[in-house]
């Protein structure tokens, strides 16, 4: 089963099984829905099933497999075979059942999906392991393993040919474009919903942010590399810019162990472009072939595209996204500025600053990083945390600290408040604990998302030669913002 036909799956838990029949009818726009019976206190199969709009797949996953159920093993095959009996669909078995061949002689293999996970990572004999379990005559055969890496993840993904039904899932976030691109790979179908496998998305931004039903062969891949990236709001933004403009492509989180694998995944994918945010900003550049006058000047980029002839082009849009939010809101020209951090967004806002004619510092733990930023904006002094007071008329935070979840947590916990402006660029909480203390200080503050959108809306235009509206993406992010707030997503915000 092979592209165009890959179908979403919502998987749906409950304690009860009338809440679970409840769930499962709530599933719009899904094509089928997993029941997952190993959570629910007293399962009634029967019930379950019972005036089903969608085709199911009936599951009970036990705890030595990431589920729930911590009954027997008898009282799971009951359940399972009665599945069966009564005409589930789909049938979900462990191949490390010791009953799986029953279920695959109750159906003669049709309708069972022999499963198998790893949620330590991805097994050495994986190639083997899926022929044994091709092997067993089961129609669709299941393996969801730990990706720890982008290449990981592929290896998962490409098993198989198109004539083998399969579902094929590198979980975590460096799965996440397996299950994204699951009909590019070749999967039935793919999993959304609950959350409660490691990297699954939640049906509605499957089929609205990633626009799922719409990727095909030609869909345009680009994505946003770091570590940790599931909290991006970055695929928000780029997918509503796609979509805006009628633009056939897709943006995804891309969570590479190193640049090695990044590099390995986009050329399997041939991806278009990709945004590059910390740890990466500055490992990119040894890779990138041609680069602008400001990543060239700063030593890091953000943004990077592949050039027709080969290798990689990049382009820092830091700087001028920085720059914009400021615009208006003071004159840089003579202002002392300190800027806290040592990473590439710090070296983009010293380089910023002082091309705008301030007076810069930088203020880092280590001083050999601080000297290092300083380098690539001749005449920035460095100073030691915390600044001293009455030292700084614009404060810049370029630090993670003060994200979410950690947002009790500040790089000035102490202060000095005593200057005009505070720029904090963590986005997520909108109002950090750093701005918080500043504004009851009297400091004007401004957020991170400032800079995060206007450094995206460059980022788009180089890629697609078209000018996003910085309202649509921040409306997106925002969106996605609250969706994080809502507990549908565990991953954290910085600096990007």
């Amino acid at each position: 089963m092979g592209e165009g036909r890959t179908r979403l799956c919502a998987t749906v838990t409950a304690e009860t099984t009338s809440e679970l029949r409840a769930r499962r009818d709530a599933q719009e726009g899904a094509d089928l829905v997993e029941l997952r019976l190993d959570g629910v206190a007293d399962p009634d199969v029967g019930g379950a099933l019972a005036d089903r709009r969608l085709p199911v797949v009936a599951t009970c996953r036990p705890t030595w497999e990431g589920g729930a159920f911590a009954g027997s093993e008898a009282e799971r095959r009951r359940i399972l075979l009665e599945a069966c009996r009564l005409g589930a669909e789909n049938v979900d078995v462990e191949q490390r059942a010791g009953f799986a061949d029953e279920v695959l002689a109750a159906r003669g293999g049709r309708g069972v999906v022999l499963s198998f996970h790893d949620f330590d990572g991805v097994p050495a004999d994986l190639e083997a392991r899926y022929r044994s379990m091709r092997a067993t005559g089961a129609e669709v055969v299941k393996i969801a393993a730990a990706a720890g890496s982008l290449t990981e993840s592929l290896r998962v993904a490409r098993l198989g040919s198109d004539d083998e039904p399969r579902v094929l899932i590198g979980m975590g976030v460096a799965g996440i474009p397996s299950r994204v691109l699951a009909g590019r790979f070749g999967s039935c179908w793919t999993y959304a919903g609950d959350g409660i496998a490691p990297g699954q998305i939640d049906l509605v931004r499957m089929r609205e942010q990633f626009r799922f039903r719409e990727i095909s062969e030609g869909t345009a891949v680009y994505g946003v590399l770091g570590s940790p990236i599931g909290h991006s709001l970055s695929p928000a933004m780029h997918n509503a810019g796609f979509r805006a403009h009628g633009i056939d492509a897709v943006y995804l989180p891309l969570e590479a162990a190193d640049v090695e694998d990044f590099l390995a995944f986009a050329d399997a994918v041939g991806l278009r472009g990709a945004s590059v945010t910390a740890p990466f900003k500055e490992a990119i550049g040894p890779h990138v072939a041609e680069q602008d006058a400001i990543g060239n000047a700063i030593g890091a980029v953000n943004t990077v595209r592949p050039l027709a002839g080969g290798g990689w082009e990049g382009l820092n849009t830091d700087v001028p996204g920085l720059l914009a939010p400021l615009t208006g809101r003071m004159a840089l020209a003579g202002a002392r500025a300190t800027v806290l951090g040592s990473g590439g967004v710090a070296r983009a806002a010293a380089f910023a600053l002082r091309g705008a004619g301030a007076d810069v510092t930088v203020c880092a733990r280590r001083p050999e990083r601080a000297a290092a930023v300083a380098d690539v904006a001749p005449g920035t002094r460095t100073a030691p945390l915390p600044p001293r007071p009455a030292s700084w008329d614009l404060l810049v935070n370029t630090t993670p600290l003060g994200t979410w979840p950690a947002a009790g947590r500040s790089p000035l916990p102490d202060g000095p408040f005593d200057g005009r402006l505070v720029y904090d660029l963590v986005y997520n909480p909108p109002e950090t604990r750093l701005m918080a203390d500043a504004a009851r200080a009297g400091c004007d503050t401004i957020g991170g998302l400032d800079m995060l959108v206007a450094q995206a809306v460059r980022q788009f235009a180089w890629w697609t030669g078209e000018t996003p509206s910085a309202d649509r993406f921040r409306q997106a992010a925002e969106h996605d913002l609250a969706r994080q707030a809502q507990g549908v997503s565990g991953a954290a915000a910085q600096p990007a």
